[in-house]
């Protein structure tokens, strides 16, 4: 007697139609697309259960199963596709922006969860973060990217204290970025005015690991200049002085006790700590924990670089395509 078909047994048979059907409708070409679609599916899935397998065999005895699986980045990405994540979406949330911190509060900001209706999320920086241009893109790639990886059924975030156009801080929630894909920007739009995507990459050479240290990277043909300054987190600027225009090569970093110049903002048990361009007739020095502002009070401030630093891994964030060379007011 023949065996009863199982659930999987009958998707396997009708995804084997779909392909049939799909040959005689679209032709040859259009079913060896879709062969290559459903063996990437099924290599995915496959990566999936072989992760799973080796989370329970290495798990302790006492841990849970579930937790195992869920707290797992790519088991947990397919726990939440099919509705099976034990954690909802506000504490995903909430997980996503506790990443998220370390990195706004080096640079004396945070962030705050105002409501989460459906797939719409609305935030409010506070800080250094609120109202700063500069931070702005920043910002939006460093929770993006949190998001995406623990909460990616958030579909709209919007951010209160996002600069408008002209720099100016917005006074209510704005849309700020779009989890998903991004439509293609409009025929002939210049590369310079085009919204950029952020393309995240593993630090390959050691971050800063003492206080008071500053190192240079390269990360996909981009410069980078990280600093872990006296009493204060990791943080990464693009290795540019825009007061001169020239690669910083590190800079040096100094510690001024107390407030920091200009703005009124104390820099914590640390001090403030001043990142100056050791250019010849430059000597512009920036605050890299209040986003890169100038130390005299101008408008010219270092690009901050999106971070973020988990379990002594360091990932960094440079934008997917070319950037202008020249120094951003």
């Amino acid at each position: 007697m023949a065996a009863a078909h199982t659930r999987e047994q009958e998707i396997g048979e009708h995804v084997a139609e779909l392909l049939g059907a799909l040959d005689e409708q679209a032709g040859t070409e259009a079913r060896e697309t879709a062969e290559e679609l459903v063996r990437s599916l099924v290599d995915f899935y496959g990566a999936g259960l072989g992760r799973a397998l080796t989370l329970l065999a290495e798990a302790p005895g006492a841990a849970d199963p579930v937790r195992v699986l869920a707290d797992d980045e790519l088991v947990g990405g397919l726990l939440v596709l099919h509705d099976l994540h034990p954690d909802d979406t506000m504490t995903r949330v909430r997980r996503a922006l506790d990443e998220v911190r370390p990195y706004l509060g080096s640079h004396a900001g945070d962030v705050d969860i105002l409501s989460l209706d459906g797939e719409t999320l609305s935030l409010a920086l506070r800080g250094s973060c609120d109202g700063c241009p500069s931070s702005a893109q920043t910002v939006r790639w460093t929770i993006e990217e949190a998001l995406a990886r623990l909460a990616p059924e958030v579909g709209t975030v919007e951010v209160a204290g996002i600069p408008e156009a002209g720099g100016q801080p917005a006074g209510g929630p704005g849309q700020l970025l779009q989890i998903g894909p991004r439509p293609p920007d409009p025929p002939g739009a210049p590369v310079e005015t085009a919204a950029e995507e952020a393309e995240w990459h593993e630090l390959a050479a050691p971050a800063p690991a003492r206080e008071g240290e500053t190192a240079v990277r390269d990360v996909a043909g981009v410069p980078v200049v990280l600093i872990r300054p006296v009493g204060g987190g990791l943080v990464a600027y693009r290795d540019l002085c825009p007061a001169c225009g020239e690669r910083l090569g590190g800079g040096r970093l100094e510690t001024v006790p107390g407030g920091g110049p200009g703005d009124g903002h104390g820099g914590g048990d640390g001090g403030t700590a001043l990142l100056r361009c050791v250019r010849a007739g430059c000597g512009a020095a920036y605050d890299v924990r209040h986003a890169g502002r100038a130390a005299d009070g101008g408008t010219a401030h270092l690009e901050p670089v999106p971070l973020l630093e988990r379990d002594r891994v360091v990932r960094v964030a440079v934008p997917r395509r070319p950037v202008a060379t020249g120094a951003r007011p």
